[in-house]
């Protein structure tokens, strides 16, 4: 039975957004991780050639998209051994989180479990399936009637990169209960702080965490963060073949297809690794811009270790923080909104322009 839903959490930042917009400077929004930066010219040249779409999508992909989501994998996430039964492209990633439990046959009597600090979709997928959500962080507390498991590596808010160990441990405990397991892994291109600047930054389908057994494992990507493609809503899931089945089949039955210009734009973003190197680089300076102001300015980060996000805290109540930043004209992203646990941190985004950081800096240092 479908739980009564929660009014949507950012409409309450509506009138800290009218007071940051009138400082002198104009606003700094580091509130929302929405990229600022131009789609690569690659990706909407291809996306133009490819408008002559007469036909109906395939859902499941194209043959082409679905080879380059599993190169991509290999080639990028240091994961083996899939084919294109195991992947399968989605209208973006949100809906996904949103709706895959109800497709799973989830419901009332069910927990799904997700991380501490949350992306708050993963607790309205359990509303929207009449299921119990739980913010859990430790296997050990999983109750034996866990369901489905969301993990979140880099972490959204609090930028944190689960280990190899951490996903293994995780990984056995969903197979002695029987739950299907999903890491949501969209910001995993973008690691900060060692040994992320240096390594890759793990996967739950690699194979030191699963061997050679993906049943009932998961893993979930957007291509919004690393390509820029918001705005085309292109993302993906791969891993065990049972599970993309049953999503392929609801999904055939639903009309939920991606159009077959972003199928083609989607194949040359995955097969160009330049760009995603550049964009890297954009959010790199960006950090080293903003980090070292919230420390000047009392702020103590957490995590943030990899990701699109700065998650601090100046030891107050995190909407007295909001207020306060709103009166320098910077819009921030309460801690609240990312679960009961973190009533004193806020979320700040490096997807602003150069000249946006900079400005937050200066302001943070005045």
């Amino acid at each position: 039975m479908l739980r009564e839903l929660p009014e949507y959490p950012w409409d309450q930042m509506v009138p800290f957004a009218e007071r940051a917009r009138r400082h002198p400077g104009g606003i700094v929004d580091l509130s929302i991780g929405s990229p600022v930066d131009p789609t690569p010219a690659l990706i909407r040249d291809a996306l133009a050639q490819a408008t002559d779409a007469h036909a109906y999508p395939q859902t499941a992909g194209t043959p082409e998209l679905r080879r380059a989501i599993v190169d991509w994998f290999e080639r990028r996430r240091g994961v083996t051994g899939l084919a294109e039964r195991n992947v399968l492209p989605t209208i973006g990633s949100k809906e996904l989180v949103a709706l895959l439990p109800f497709v799973l046959g989830v419901g009332e009597g069910d927990v799904i479990v997700h991380p501490r600090a949350a992306y708050p979709t993963y607790a309205i997928g359990a509303a929207i399936a009449g299921a119990e959500s739980l913010a859990s962080d430790d296997p050990a507390e999983w109750p034996a009637n866990t369901a489905l498991i969301w993990l979140n590596s880099p972490g959204n808010p609090d930028g944190r990169v689960l280990s190899v160990d951490e996903l293994r441990s995780a990984r056995e405990r969903a197979r002695e209960l029987g739950a299907v397991i999903v890491s949501d892994e969209c910001y995993a291109e973008l690691g900060w702080d060692a040994p992320w600047d240096a390594e890759r930054i793990p996967s739950i389908l690699d194979p030191r965490v699963v061997g050679d057994d993906r049943s009932n494992v998961l893993a979930v990507y957007s291509l919004s963060k690393q390509s820029n493609m918001a705005g085309y809503r292109a993302a993906f899931a791969a891993g065990c073949g049972g599970v993309i089945q049953r999503l392929l089949t609801v999904r055939k039955h639903a009309g939920l297809m991606l159009p077959a210009p972003l199928q083609e734009a989607m194949v040359v973003a995955l097969g160009d690794d330049a760009h995603v190197d550049a964009q890297r680089e954009i959010y790199r300076a960006r950090r080293a811009v903003l980090l070292p102001a919230l420390l000047d300015a009392g702020f103590t980060i957490d995590h943030s270790e990899a990701g699109l996000y700065l998650w601090g805290s100046e030891g107050q109540g995190a909407w007295e923080t909001i207020d306060r930043l709103a009166e320098l004209g910077i819009l921030a992203g309460p801690g609240p909104f990312y679960g009961d646990f973190y009533p004193q941190h806020v979320r700040f985004s490096l997807t602003a322009s150069d000249e946006r950081i900079a400005e937050a800096a200066a302001r943070l240092r005045s």
